[in-house]
């Protein structure tokens, strides 16, 4: 398999890209080296975010992110699964098989979700704090895994001739992510594919998501905004870009793309959540975060009595 990789407009050619390593007859994919060092990055940006929030234990967000793991392989396994029932429901002795790829992030964000919720049901903590921090975390896991998709030469979009287009050898990609728009432009003596790296374009959406979330952070008005901010930033990412991808999980024969939609429904779902709460906020007179330790602060040195 050629294991070269051009961004021709750019003047990037990259040389044996392979796809893994093998030790001692032992195949270890760069996929899972990435994905594993996107948690241990994910977890260390969490932990730190944790111990700027007052009086809180770091410990409890590594126990959390540790807990989640498997719920959230699992989460990602079956939605794709799911939405790709006319394929596996013919071959279940494929369902558990991961190493070939087939996992989903909204997947492991959904699996993720309902283990923090049982999580600080049993550990009696406060949920939309811990999704502040976690989600910080999972978009470092993001930003990484993307490059998996691009070891693995996968997660591409359709033919474009743009600054950034990339040039993929047609032996190393499914045939099944070669689309009609991708193979006209497939001529004789032409070997390879040229796409939109999508992997590229959402891994540095997403890091431009992450550091306003990171700005953002201690000017946040209540906790679970930016858990809200992840969903709608993220799902607006998600929106645009599968919009362009090969490999689009459609919602049965409608021909809907169901990341595309769920990206957008997160979207404006998170939008209307945010306000809703200052609303509700501002009638109750509830202060905002960063305030509220200077007015506690301030009664007490007034010898006013604090509300219970």
């Amino acid at each position: 398999m050629e294991h070269q990789i051009r961004f021709p407009h750019l003047g990037i050619v990259l040389k044996n890209v392979g796809d893994g390593i093998n030790i001692g007859g032992f195949e270890i994919k760069y996929y899972g080296m990435i994905i594993a060092t996107g948690f241990l990055l994910g977890l260390i940006v969490s932990y730190y975010a944790a111990k700027h929030e007052n009086k809180f234990d770091p410990e409890l967000v590594c126990d959390y992110l540790i807990t989640m793991i498997i719920p959230a392989i699992v989460g990602a396994r079956l939605y794709y699964v799911i939405f790709s029932w006319d394929y596996y429901k013919n071959h279940l002795n494929e369902l558990l098989n991961i190493r070939q790829g087939g996992i989903a992030i909204y997947g492991a964000v959904i699996g993720g979700f309902l283990t923090l919720l049982v999580f600080c049901k049993i550990r009696k903590q406060n949920f939309f704090l811990i999704s502040d921090i976690a989600v910080l975390g999972l978009l470092v896991g993001q930003i990484m895994g993307r490059w998996g998709n691009f070891t693995n030469r996968e997660v591409f979009g359709h033919y474009t001739d743009s600054l950034f287009a990339m040039r993929l050898p047609i032996e190393a990609v499914r045939s099944a992510d070669i689309t009609p728009d991708i193979a006209a432009h497939i001529t004789d003596g032409i070997n390879y594919i040229q796409v939109h790296p999508t992997f590229l374009y959402e891994s540095v959406l997403n890091l431009l998501l992450l550091i306003v979330l990171l700005l953002y952070t201690k000017h946040k008005k209540f906790n679970g905004e930016i858990a809200l901010g992840y969903l709608g930033g993220y799902g607006i990412i998600r929106f645009f870009v599968e919009g362009i991808r090969t490999d689009q999980l459609k919602i049965g024969s409608t021909g809907i793309a169901v990341s595309q939609l769920l990206g957008m429904v997160l979207f404006i779902a998170a939008i209307l959540t945010d306000v809703i709460v200052r609303i509700y906020r501002r009638k109750k007179g509830l202060q905002e975060l960063p305030q509220k330790a200077a007015i506690v602060q301030n009664k007490v040195e007034n010898g006013e009595k604090q509300d219970e």
